[in-house]
């Protein structure tokens, strides 16, 4: 065999398709002849079905319009009545490119189209940043469209979903299919039309939470037969969503990954005086504690714990209040809550104020993540320090995790150019397996050795030197930082040296396409926050690429080694020369949850070597590793106890149909 069959669409009898618990792995049987595969024999059975591709494309470039149109409705003919048949998925794939070609003015690589038929398996593609994500999942959603299977194709934020909808538009349209977004502040109405068309691009948040929605208001039947039944009797409201049938994902494992330990919660809001008074009263409590004597902090918990001497002072201060801090219980934990908000969250770094609210910042992208809010009273203490209005009080309706919602879909598929050192948890959670895409151009990334600074002035002089110089020799510089607190801090050093510069963070979000088109230009310096333009290529000047291309400095201990390579990875793309190198400061180390990595940097400490000789490198070297294997680890824990949680929710308050069967094939 060497394609494989085509997805095949869900019964019609279905209203509502999705996996059931009795389904087969989230690839489907037609995926899993190549699950077992070694790499390299995948990639060699893709390549002879790109070959054969490649020329039934030529066969129709070579057509005229009229006789395109009639050999396409014939293909669709065909792809209604056997989508088994495999040398249909090539002629499928050849129809795609010649529509590609004849009105997008584009010949897909060879790479992009490996990537688009691992995603038409039900698998992960590791594809490296800049070598045409966007493309390859178009290609994917038209041929999987064009044998009558709706896709939803996801990406990271509206701005993309709009930009990539955009791009893909004319090649479905040529193919004669429809396409639609879905993005914040759409109403029903217009969400409910665009997931009627064939393919929908949307963020993974808005389709979670229309889903959620579509559960909570009966409209997503339990099984097919209750859906049928409702149907004939007209008592089911109509769906936002019409199934699950296809997922494909761009950056896959910040999705699947990164963001699965964030429960998504429908609820609804509940303007309640007594919850804003409770606020009040916890932050006012709160204040009157002492450090170490009435509660000590759990910064790697985001907690604090009363000691008995603080439980007996809080009894004494709450006395005259009635109600709820009568209970020992509830009036500890909403003060442990105050302190918490008022220690161990910080501006700039958890969230930012916009507009009057407050808005979380993504730990994962950097980004702001508009209407995402912290629970049990968290945030609105928070707002309360930060001198905003608190939030009205919400009740939930309805939550899941991502870790639980994906697996519903008959068949999923997604890219990312960081995911074989997780591909183990992606396989046992998402029952995924893993191509990695070979590059299109041999990579010319420079990659210089790391650098340890002891204290933080010698860090920013050497910076601030660093990026003066690179900016003489006409290098672009993309400077990496953890968090917006600390990308304000770097530009304080750049701006304190005189050198020029633009700040990518949340704050910038609405203006982040522009800062990154820049970017690319000679001398210009962009200070980044994590992953801020993720997803946007940065687009080199010539004499920019003549003069060694984008330089990526980072300045941030990151807690995964796939965060490290996505930002080296913004460099040096399809072929472009480039450079990266990393640079850390001891109390990067010291800060640190891990008590082996703060010895490291006091042993650091006492050594006396230069920030950029081989000790240093070692010594980096050795704390970072440390550092990323334990909270990998810890990560990998969190998401395993979310994931039992989310199944314990949906058991106990009976949402839907699913049950947990002991674990995801």
């Amino acid at each position: 065999m060497i394609a494989g069959p085509l997805p095949l669409p869900a019964c019609a009898g279905d209203p509502y398709p999705e996996r059931r618990d009795d389904a087969s792995g989230s690839g489907g049987p037609a995926a899993g002849w190549r699950v077992w595969w070694p790499s390299a024999l995948r990639l060699r059975a893709y390549r002879r079905e790109l070959a054969l591709a490649r020329a039934r494309a030529d066969e129709w470039h070579q057509l005229d319009a009229a006789a395109w149109g009639v050999r396409l409705r014939d293909l669709r003919a065909r792809l209604m009545r056997d989508r088994r048949d495999a040398a249909l998925r090539v002629e499928a794939c050849a129809a795609t490119e010649s529509a590609c070609r004849r009105v997008l003015g584009l010949r897909p690589f060879d790479n992009q189209w490996i990537a688009a038929l691992v995603l038409l398996d039900g698998q992960l593609a590791e594809m490296a940043t800049g070598e045409g994500k966007t493309l390859s999942a178009g290609l994917a959603a038209a041929v999987a469209a064009l044998a009558g299977v709706p896709v939803h194709l996801m990406t990271a934020n509206d701005y993309l979903v709009r930009r990539d909808a955009e791009m893909l538009a004319p090649l479905y349209e040529h193919l004669g299919l429809t396409s639609a977004t879905v993005c914040a502040g759409d109403g029903d109405a217009v969400r409910r039309r665009a997931y009627r068309c064939d393919v929908v691009h949307a963020t993974a948040r808005e389709i979670v939470f229309d889903y959620l929605r579509d559960e909570s208001n009966g409209a997503r039947p339990s099984s097919a037969l209750q859906g049928r039944l409702e149907r004939l009797s007209g008592e089911r409201p109509a769906p936002l969503l019409r199934g699950l049938h296809m997922a494909l994902l761009d950056e896959a494992d910040a999705i699947l990954l990164d963001e699965a330990r964030v429960p998504l919660i429908l609820s609804a809001v509940r303007d309640d005086a007594r919850h804003r008074a409770l606020l009040w009263q916890s932050a006012s409590l709160a204040a009157k504690l002492e450090a170490e004597v009435d509660y000590r902090l759990q910064p790697s918990q985001r907690s604090a714990v009363l000691s008995a001497t603080g439980s007996a002072r809080l009894a004494a201060l709450a006395a005259a209040i009635e109600g709820t801090w009568l209970n020992a219980r509830h009036r500890e934990e909403l003060v442990a809550t105050a302190l918490a908000a008022r220690h161990l969250y910080a501006r700039g770094r958890d969230y930012l104020v916009r507009d009057g609210e407050i808005v979380i910042i993504d730990p994962v992208t950097g980004r702001g993540a508009e209407g995402r809010q912290w629970s049990r009273g968290l945030h609105g203490l928070i707002a309360l320090k930060e001198g905003c209005k608190p939030p009205p009080e919400t009740e939930t309706l309805n939550q899941i995790t991502y870790q639980r919602f994906f697996p519903r879909y008959l068949r999923i598929g997604g890219m990312s150019g960081s995911l074989r050192e997780v591909r183990g948890e992606l396989a046992a959670v998402y029952g995924l397996g893993l191509v990695e895409v070979p590059l299109r151009l041999p990579s010319r990334r420079a990659r210089l050795p790391r650098r340890l600074f002891a204290r933080p002035a010698q860090f920013a002089e050497a910076l601030a030197a660093r990026v003066a110089a690179l900016r003489a020799e006409g290098r672009a510089v993309l400077v990496g930082s953890a968090s917006v607190a600390e990308s304000l801090r770097i530009s304080g050093w750049l701006g304190d040296a005189g050198v020029a510069h633009r700040v990518l963070n949340a704050e910038q979000s609405r203006e982040e396409a522009m800062i990154v088109a820049e970017a690319g230009r000679p001398g210009s310096v962009t200070v980044a926050t994590n992953m801020a333009g993720r997803g946007t290529d940065i687009r080199l000047d010539a004499s920019v690429a003549a003069a060694g291309g984008l330089h990526v400095i980072n300045c941030q201990l990151n807690r995964t080694r796939r965060l490290d390579r996505q930002l080296a990875g913004r460099c040096a793309r399809q072929g472009d020369p480039g450079s990266a190198e990393h640079w850390l400061c001891l109390e990067d180390f010291r800060r640190g949850e891990e008590a082996a990595s703060a010895l490291l940097a006091r042993l650091a400490g006492r050594i006396s070597f230069h920030p950029g000789g081989r000790l240093a490198a070692v010594m980096v070297g050795a704390m970072l590793s440390l550092h990323q294997h334990r909270s990998e680890r810890r990560e990998r824990r969190e998401r395993a106890r979310m994931l039992a949680h989310d199944v314990f929710w949906e058991e106990q308050l009976l949402f839907g149909a699913h049950r947990f069967t002991g674990g995801w094939r």
